[in-house]
């Protein structure tokens, strides 16, 4: 439900980890004394996937490390309730959400529970993330709670875990480690092409600066082709959310979604906002129905996309 959580923070964490490979192949090329200005395209290919894959399989690794620093998720653990705990929920809802999570993991086949967490925020927001099928977690924030009712939970609660069952974190990473390869490639190609055209004693410096700015413009290009399958994922996991819990609680929560976006309180947020951007569809929970690039580049289709797909399932 809550992409930003979920790709967001491993798309920014690639993006990062994607510059210091970057910056470590070009100074590990320089040091093999390799020729950087013409090189061999096979053996600059097998360079590349070994770096652009590496990076992404780390921002894979760390991913449910780095959402739980950077949103303060507080793991629910029944047997062991922290006073932090219950300044977020009362001790009903806490064991509620544990069992309904563990329940629809278990009816998607998952061998082992993912955690089960909360994080204080007013946005109804809801994530899963983690490196496997087997060290998962599935993150609610205390506005969610706030703003649906337990039938609408219970549908983002099913939605998440289909994400964990269906291994979109895994497969979103081997696409965007696919994507690193050719960011790699492509920008160190584009820089060799510039670095022969000045001066040789400029050469290094100009072809190390354009590798970075070649490798951060080529990731964000290559971020259309991973929206667009984070949008097929996303009817998937609405799809799983279906069946292994109920349909029509997604499609409450959905319509709740909706009705939050025309809410006078949100549209008054968004037009306070210092940049511009509604606090929602600026955090990806969904598509608005915005056209062109917007479109292209939004991970998730729009609520009324989604909505016609569960009411009209493809025969």
């Amino acid at each position: 439900m809550k992409m930003v959580k979920r790709w967001g923070l491993f798309i920014l964490t690639n993006l990062l980890v994607m510059v210091t490979f970057g910056i470590a192949a070009t100074v590990l090329m320089r040091t093999l004394n390799l020729n950087m200005y013409a090189p061999h395209l096979p053996s600059l290919l097998i360079f590349c996937a070994v770096f652009g894959m590496a990076g992404s399989f780390i921002s894979l690794f760390i991913s449910k490390w780095m959402a739980k620093m950077m949103y303060g998720v507080k793991i629910i653990d029944p047997q062991n309730m922290s006073p932090e705990l219950y300044k977020l929920a009362d001790a009903q809802t806490l064991r509620r959400l544990v069992s309904k999570v563990h329940g629809y993991a278990e009816r998607s086949g998952l061998r082992k529970m993912p955690e089960v967490g909360i994080y204080e925020s007013a946005d109804p927001n809801a994530f899963a993330t983690g490196p496997s099928k087997s060290n998962s977690l599935v993150a609610v924030s205390t506005g969610l709670l706030s703003t649906m009712s337990d039938d609408e939970v219970d549908g983002v609660l099913a939605h998440e875990v289909a994400h964990i069952a269906n291994g979109d974190m895994v497969t979103m990473t081997l696409l965007q480690g696919i994507v690193n390869t050719f960011a790699m490639f492509f920008s160190r190609i584009l820089a060799s092409v510039i670095a022969n055209g000045v001066d040789e004693n400029k050469r290094p410096i100009v072809y190390f600066v354009a590798t970075i700015v070649g490798d951060i413009i080529f990731t964000i290009l290559g971020s259309f082709v991973v929206a667009y399958f984070s949008r097929k994922r996303e009817f998937r996991a609405d799809e799983g959310s279906a069946q292994i819990g109920s349909k029509q609680n997604m499609i409450a929560a959905l319509r709740k979604l909706q009705a939050l976006h025309n809410h006078p309180r949100m549209r008054m947020m968004a037009e306070e906002s210092t940049d511009g951007k509604d606090p929602i569809a600026a955090m990806k929970i969904s598509s608005r129905g915005r056209g062109g690039i917007l479109a292209m580049l939004s991970t998730h289709p729009s609520l009324e996309d989604r909505i016609a797909a569960l009411q009209n399932p493809r025969l």
